[in-house]
Protein backbone atom coordinates (compact mmCIF):
# COMPACT_ATOMS: atom_id res chain seq x y z
CA UNK A 1 0.00 0.00 0.00
CA UNK A 2 1.56 3.25 -1.11
CA UNK A 3 0.73 6.54 0.45
CA UNK A 4 -2.99 6.95 0.61
CA UNK A 5 -3.80 8.45 -2.76
CA UNK A 6 -6.85 8.03 -4.94
CA UNK A 7 -4.83 5.72 -7.22
CA UNK A 8 -4.51 2.95 -4.62
CA UNK A 9 -7.45 0.72 -3.77
CA UNK A 10 -7.13 1.81 -0.17
CA UNK A 11 -7.18 5.45 -1.24
CA UNK A 12 -10.35 4.81 -3.21
CA UNK A 13 -11.96 3.35 -0.10
CA UNK A 14 -10.95 6.34 1.99
CA UNK A 15 -11.57 9.15 -0.52
CA UNK A 16 -15.39 9.40 -0.19
CA UNK A 17 -15.07 10.21 3.52
CA UNK A 18 -15.71 13.88 4.14
CA UNK A 19 -12.55 14.78 6.07
CA UNK A 20 -13.93 18.18 7.07
CA UNK A 21 -16.95 16.54 8.72
CA UNK A 22 -14.64 13.92 10.21
CA UNK A 23 -12.33 16.54 11.76
CA UNK A 24 -15.30 18.51 13.12
CA UNK A 25 -16.70 15.37 14.75
CA UNK A 26 -13.33 14.42 16.25
CA UNK A 27 -13.05 17.89 17.80
CA UNK A 28 -16.68 18.00 18.95
CA UNK A 29 -16.56 14.55 20.54
CA UNK A 30 -13.01 15.18 21.86
CA UNK A 31 -11.84 11.83 20.52
CA UNK A 32 -8.18 12.84 20.24
CA UNK A 33 -8.05 14.49 23.64
CA UNK A 34 -4.85 13.28 25.38
CA UNK A 35 -4.06 11.01 22.43
CA UNK A 36 -0.37 10.68 21.66
CA UNK A 37 -0.02 7.83 19.20
CA UNK A 38 -3.23 6.34 17.85
CA UNK A 39 -5.25 9.27 16.54
CA UNK A 40 -8.82 8.80 15.40
CA UNK A 41 -7.81 9.30 11.76
CA UNK A 42 -5.08 6.66 12.01
CA UNK A 43 -7.48 4.33 13.78
CA UNK A 44 -10.16 4.81 11.10
CA UNK A 45 -7.63 4.10 8.36
CA UNK A 46 -6.51 1.01 10.23
CA UNK A 47 -10.11 -0.19 10.57
CA UNK A 48 -10.71 0.37 6.86
CA UNK A 49 -7.53 -1.52 6.04
CA UNK A 50 -8.65 -4.39 8.30
CA UNK A 51 -11.99 -4.52 6.49
CA UNK A 52 -10.39 -4.35 3.04
CA UNK A 53 -7.86 -7.08 3.84
CA UNK A 54 -10.31 -9.16 5.92
CA UNK A 55 -8.04 -9.11 8.97
CA UNK A 56 -9.46 -11.56 11.49
CA UNK A 57 -8.33 -10.17 14.85
CA UNK A 58 -6.63 -7.33 16.67
CA UNK A 59 -3.54 -9.53 16.96
CA UNK A 60 -3.41 -9.94 13.18
CA UNK A 61 -4.07 -6.23 12.71
CA UNK A 62 -1.19 -5.34 15.00
CA UNK A 63 1.06 -7.72 13.03
CA UNK A 64 0.05 -6.02 9.76
CA UNK A 65 1.87 -2.90 10.89
CA UNK A 66 5.22 -4.55 10.15
CA UNK A 67 4.59 -3.47 6.53
CA UNK A 68 6.50 -0.21 5.85
CA UNK A 69 4.02 1.01 3.25
CA UNK A 70 1.11 0.53 5.63
CA UNK A 71 3.01 2.40 8.34
CA UNK A 72 3.48 5.37 5.99
CA UNK A 73 -0.12 5.31 4.82
CA UNK A 74 -1.57 5.19 8.30
CA UNK A 75 1.08 7.36 9.97
CA UNK A 76 1.75 4.77 12.64
CA UNK A 77 4.88 2.72 13.37
CA UNK A 78 3.47 0.04 15.61
CA UNK A 79 0.65 -0.44 18.06
CA UNK A 80 -0.08 -2.95 20.77
CA UNK A 81 -3.18 -5.09 20.88
CA UNK A 82 -4.19 -3.56 24.20
CA UNK A 83 -4.02 -0.04 22.72
CA UNK A 84 -6.17 -1.14 19.78
CA UNK A 85 -8.66 -2.76 22.14
CA UNK A 86 -8.88 0.31 24.40
CA UNK A 87 -9.32 2.60 21.40
CA UNK A 88 -12.03 0.37 19.95
CA UNK A 89 -13.90 0.21 23.25
CA UNK A 90 -13.59 3.96 23.81
CA UNK A 91 -14.67 4.96 20.32
CA UNK A 92 -17.88 6.98 20.20
CA UNK A 93 -20.32 5.36 17.75
CA UNK A 94 -21.74 8.80 16.90
CA UNK A 95 -18.67 9.41 14.72
CA UNK A 96 -19.36 6.31 12.63
CA UNK A 97 -23.05 7.18 12.44
CA UNK A 98 -22.33 10.68 11.10
CA UNK A 99 -19.82 9.34 8.57
CA UNK A 100 -22.27 6.66 7.45
CA UNK A 101 -25.13 9.14 7.03
CA UNK A 102 -22.85 11.45 5.08
CA UNK A 103 -21.83 8.59 2.77
CA UNK A 104 -25.50 7.64 2.30
CA UNK A 105 -26.34 11.22 1.35
CA UNK A 106 -23.48 11.15 -1.18
CA UNK A 107 -24.94 7.96 -2.67
CA UNK A 108 -28.37 9.58 -2.86
CA UNK A 109 -26.93 12.67 -4.54
CA UNK A 110 -25.10 10.61 -7.17
CA UNK A 111 -28.05 8.34 -7.92
CA UNK A 112 -30.64 11.15 -7.89
CA UNK A 113 -32.45 9.29 -5.15
CA UNK A 114 -36.14 9.71 -4.52
CA UNK A 115 -38.05 7.59 -2.04
CA UNK A 116 -40.47 6.41 -4.71
CA UNK A 117 -37.82 4.93 -6.98
CA UNK A 118 -35.29 2.93 -5.01
CA UNK A 119 -34.54 2.79 -1.28
CA UNK A 120 -31.01 2.11 -0.07
CA UNK A 121 -30.82 -1.35 1.47
CA UNK A 122 -28.03 -2.69 3.64
CA UNK A 123 -27.22 -6.38 3.42
CA UNK A 124 -25.29 -8.19 6.12
CA UNK A 125 -23.70 -11.47 5.09
CA UNK A 126 -22.60 -12.54 8.57
CA UNK A 127 -23.13 -16.17 9.48
CA UNK A 128 -24.18 -16.95 13.03
CA UNK A 129 -23.64 -20.53 14.19
CA UNK A 130 -26.84 -22.28 15.23
CA UNK A 131 -27.68 -25.76 16.42
CA UNK A 132 -28.80 -27.80 13.40
CA UNK A 133 -31.26 -29.94 15.39
CA UNK A 134 -33.15 -26.87 16.61
CA UNK A 135 -32.79 -24.76 13.46
CA UNK A 136 -33.24 -27.08 10.48
CA UNK A 137 -34.40 -24.11 8.37
CA UNK A 138 -30.93 -22.51 8.66
CA UNK A 139 -28.79 -25.33 7.25
CA UNK A 140 -25.70 -24.10 5.41
CA UNK A 141 -23.55 -27.22 5.79
CA UNK A 142 -24.37 -30.87 6.29
CA UNK A 143 -23.61 -30.70 10.00
CA UNK A 144 -24.15 -27.01 10.79
CA UNK A 145 -26.83 -24.36 10.74
CA UNK A 146 -26.31 -20.66 10.52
Amino acid sequence: MDKITRKTSFGQWFSPINLELFDDQVKTLKLDFYTKKLTTESFLKLLLYAQLEEVESLHALSDCLFDDQLQKGINLDSISISQLSRRLNGMNPDLFQRLFLDLVSQIHAKTHYTKLIMPLKIIDSSTLPLNLTNHKWAQFRKTKAG
